[in-house]
């Protein structure tokens, strides 16, 4: 059981690292560029500073999900997703899944391209805040729901 306990380590830690960044970029890094940046230049601006995130965040998210899966794998929990009541771990699933899409495909293989070669980056920047906020809020419900779940509300 000592495996489990590691991999429950590593899973919050990984998930606190990897939400609170999300957390920080969303709600301190991207309100500071809006606020210092002329909009043509926040796109750039933004670029910069998530170049020395997004291989953090890569590393927190396969953390994350191998260390989820091993838990899920080793205490023989697969049964969990028949029942609503475990709505939360299907919730952690769909945001890793969201994640891992994101850092690993969406972005380095499109939409880094595609915000090179932006015709309006003010408005490819609007979208990303707005699509930070909207995974920020799907995180926080799934942290909560999971947190709560685990220990028994639902």
């Amino acid at each position: 059981m000592d495996d489990i306990i590691i991999a429950r380590a590593i899973h919050i830690l990984s998930v606190l690292f990897w939400i609170g960044g999300v957390a920080f970029v969303t709600l301190v890094v991207m309100p500071s560029i809006r606020g210092s940046t002329a909009p043509d230049d926040r796109l750039a601006a933004f670029h910069r500073i998530e170049g020395c995130f997004a291989p953090q965040a890569r590393v927190w998210v396969v953390l994350a999900g191998a260390s989820g899966f091993w838990m899920i794998h080793r205490a023989q929990m697969w049964d969990r997703f028949a029942y609503p009541q475990f709505w939360w771990m299907h919730a952690m699933i769909g945001l890793w899944a969201i994640f891992f899409a994101m850092l690993f495909l969406v972005e380095p293989l499109f939409l880094l391209r595609r915000m090179q070669n932006s015709s309006d980056p003010a408005k490819d920047f609007r979208r990303m805040e707005r699509l930070h906020r909207i995974l920020l809020l799907i995180a926080g419900v799934t942290v909560l729901g999971a947190t709560a779940g685990s220990h028994g509300l639902f």
